[in-house]
This record gives C-alpha cells, structure tokens and sequence, in this order.
C-alpha cells in the first residue's frame, strides 16, 4: 500500500472523483455535498493499493473551536474512510496516524466526529469522547448541539493545551452544520 499526503489544492480532478466515489461507498450513500465540502481545504492522506486503486482516504481541516474564553486552532478529522474489501487492514490507522502528524505539528487541539462503526479506531488511538457540551458559533450565536454530544472526540497532541472537561466546545460555522 502506497500512502500519499497532500494538500487539496494538489489533487487532480480524477483523484477528487476517486475520493468523492470512495466516500459515497464507505458512508453507503450517506455523504452529502457539505460534507464533501467540508473535507475540503486542508491536507489528505489518500492510501492505494499495488494497482494504484485509492483504498483509503481522510483529510484534516483547520476551524477554530471557542473553549474557555479562548478561540483554538484545531485540526478537525473529516472525510475517514476504507474501502469495503480493504477493511480490517490497519488501514483506518494508517490514515490517521498522518492525520495525528498534521495535527501534532500544525494545531493545538484535534477534533472530529465519529459514527458508532467509527468510534473504537479513535478510542484506540487515544481519542477520548468529549464529556461536555458541544455547540456551533451561528450566524444568529452560539446553538448547543446536543446531537453531537457523546459523539464529538478530541485529541490533545503532545505538549498540548489543558482543557475543562466541564467546559463546553463551540466550533466555527459551516452550511449544513446548523438547521
């Protein structure tokens, strides 16, 4: 398996394609335009097998998260995805092990949200859930967001800031985040 990191500006039309394909498969045609365009902007890890298939894919992208008065500049985890016949492979750990790299050198604070197949890879990987609350800085002000609660985790890279587990995380905007 060859892995390859890059920023979204360097990727070509087919590779975009091939990981907008890769995500309908994986999400089983749950993946919406927003959250492709929320994986968008940052940097990729895109993994392909011996015949040059991409198998695996995740992004990281900056947004700022407002937490004890102070606004963090966080890598937030999107877009994690292997190909049904490559699963079970390590290979959901390799992607992240680089999206970690990314996080640990550029970003004070990782974040992402899991769905209950996804979970146990962070768990394994140090992510914790995050106990409190979570909300989004709408165009009208903070909106808690219960439904991402016990599914939001986040991930503190060595050396890191200390959070309030008490304390409540309000990530930046973005369409299809709030109804």
């Amino acid at each position: 398996m060859d892995a390859r990191t890059v920023h979204t500006w360097e990727l070509t039309a087919d590779e975009l394609r091939a990981i907008r394909s890769l995500l309908d498969e994986a999400f089983d045609g749950d993946f919406g335009e927003e959250d492709f365009e929320h994986a968008l902007g940052g940097m990729h890890v895109l993994v392909r097998d011996a015949g040059g298939a991409l198998v695996a894919h995740g992004s990281v992208v900056q947004r700022r998260v407002v937490h004890g008065g102070r606004a963090l500049r966080t890598g937030y985890v999107e877009a994690v995805a292997v190909r049904a016949d490559a699963r079970r492979r390590g290979l959901g750990g390799q992607v992240m092990a680089q999206l970690e790299q990314v996080i640990g050198r550029a970003y004070v604070l990782g974040a992402l949200s899991a769905s209950q197949d996804g979970a146990a890879l962070y768990l394994g990987r140090g992510w914790a859930a995050w106990p409190g609350q979570v909300g989004a800085l709408s165009p009208d002000g903070p909106v808690r967001l219960p439904e991402e609660e016990g599914s939001t985790y986040v991930w503190v890279p060595s050396g890191g800031i200390l959070l309030d587990p008490a304390g409540r995380l309000d990530f930046d905007w973005r369409d299809g985040d709030v109804l």
